[in-house]
């Protein structure tokens, strides 16, 4: 496939995934998982405050739960493709090299929620009360790390003739001259397979509809006690399913089936059920109730904080004022008892 055929049947790749500035190296990568942790901060961010939560809080259980989830999702990934990283010729060292790429998801997910159970003990707020609000804000995050799967040229499907094919290229490291997928820069040569199924690509657009429909179910269902998570959890791994079953990258195998097929499967069962569950629950959780907040209406936004911290602010600004004394007040005169006349007595 040659020519103006050839361009109208395919998307090029980029012709590299790193830019060197200086003695530091800019993965695109890498950017792109940052640029996806802001949003879903700040998005969450939104959604906690419309449940009653306070400004700042979800960042403050960020600080916990993001690098408690990159952990886990390297460790994951590292566990179930170990074969990458130990072995005859293989450099266990580059297990840490997590700037080059593989982050599990179920790893992320799972220490990442130990991370935010720590972060929400500190602030008060119940782990489904937050689940519920993020999730959105996590779903089109891993969107938006999947452009730099596009970068990184990696997580593509079989061949294909389909007018959205990519075309995939050779790439040689400058440096060395060696062949270097990874960290090199295009030769404009086509891989024997391009063009290819962007499989990356149909997950970040199944991941924005997933987005949507948790928006949208949780504004009709007024979802609470973790289900909105649970849904997101569920849409994503119904979607995962058979785009893993696409791809064409190294996986471990089980049964003959890439490992992520299986936990995506079992994943999808556990969040259904969980939905169905949590549903006896009730409706969504009163934050306000919870911590024991008499009025509501303290949680109107202000400039400079929230509204309950105001309050607050206002409480103890009372009790340090300093007393002023003031002069006791006159008393009332009384009413004098005109004196009795004096009776002679015989």
């Amino acid at each position: 496939m040659t020519g103006a055929t050839a361009f109208l049947a395919s998307f090029p790749s980029p012709s590299r995934g790193v830019w060197e500035i200086g003695p530091v190296p800019i993965r695109a990568y890498a950017l792109f998982i940052i640029v996806g942790i802001i949003l879903a901060i700040w998005w969450g961010e939104k959604r906690l405050q419309a449940r009653g939560g306070r400004a700042g809080e979800v960042i403050d259980i960020a600080v916990y739960a993001v690098p408690f989830g990159l952990v886990g999702g390297r460790l994951y990934h590292v566990a179930t493709d170990w074969q990458r990283y130990f072995g005859p010729g293989k450099n266990p060292v580059e297990a840490l090299y997590i700037w080059q790429g593989g982050l599990g998801i179920w790893g992320a997910i799972a220490l990442g929620g130990v991370g935010a159970l720590l972060g929400c003990r500190r602030k008060g707020i119940p782990l489904p009360v937050f689940a519920d609000a993020v999730a959105p804000g996590i779903v089109v995050a891993q969107a938006i790390g999947r452009i730099g799967n596009y970068f990184n040229q990696e997580l593509y499907g079989a061949h294909t003739d389909l007018p959205w094919g990519m075309e995939v290229f050779q790439r040689v490291n400058p440096d060395t001259g060696q062949p270097d997928q990874l960290n090199g820069i295009s030769t404009g040569v086509p891989l024997p397979e391009s063009p290819v199924h962007p499989t990356f690509l149909y997950e970040l657009i199944w991941n924005l509809l997933v987005a949507l429909f948790v928006v949208l179910m949780d504004r009709r269902l007024r979802l609470g006690h973790g289900r909105a998570f649970a849904l997101y959890v569920a849409g994503y791994t119904l979607g995962r399913t058979w785009i893993e079953l696409m791809r064409r990258d190294d996986a471990t195998q089980v049964f003959g089936v890439r490992i992520n097929v299986w936990v995506s499967i079992l994943v999808f069962v556990g969040a259904v059920v969980y939905f169905v569950v949590a549903r006896k629950k009730g409706d969504r959780e009163d934050l306000v109730a919870l911590r024991g907040i008499p009025d509501a209406e303290q949680l109107v936004p202000f400039p400079g904080g929230s509204a309950e911290d105001k309050a607050e602010d206002k409480a103890e600004d009372a009790e340090e004022r300093p007393k002023v004394p003031t002069a006791p007040e006159p008393e009332e005169p009384k009413d004098e008892e005109e004196p009795k006349p004096e009776t002679k007595k015989d």
